[in-house]
């Protein structure tokens, strides 16, 4: 029978995009089998590798700072968020974030992918597409 579990996140781990994660809910810490979530805390000036999470979707809940996100298949769209901002991505949207300062910009994510790291695909042909 599945348990009710907590986590206080204390360890982290580099993302393949380039970020680091304050380890959350995920297959690999509490046993979930659709969801996970986690922390993150993008510096300022930090800036992601483009990518996208196969056939997983992806909902952010921005606390703290500012931060840019560039999305789309040529990452053509260009989208601004503030603490507050809750904001969704569809499964298999190629996008790349960044926190363009002065502060910290923190931000609780959730995916349709218990193992955070399984449906991440990085697409480096796009990296030179976001100034």
């Amino acid at each position: 029978m599945a348990e009710c579990r907590k986590i206080r996140p204390a360890d982290r781990y580099t993302g393949k995009q380039g970020f680091t994660y304050d380890a959350g809910i995920a297959a690999e810490t509490v046993g979930s089998r659709a969801i996970c979530m986690h922390l993150l805390t993008i510096p300022s000036g930090g800036r992601a590798k483009a990518h996208k999470h196969a056939t997983h979707e992806t909902a952010i809940f921005q606390t703290e700072g500012r931060s840019v996100m560039y999305w789309g298949e040529r990452l053509e769209n260009r989208m601004e968020a503030e603490a507050g901002d809750l904001i969704y991505i569809p499964a298999d949207m190629p996008h790349l974030p960044f926190n363009p300062g002065p502060g910290p910009c923190t931000a609780v994510i959730a995916r349709t992918d218990p193992h955070e790291q399984e449906s991440v695909v990085l697409l480096p042909e796009l990296e030179h597409l976001v100034p």
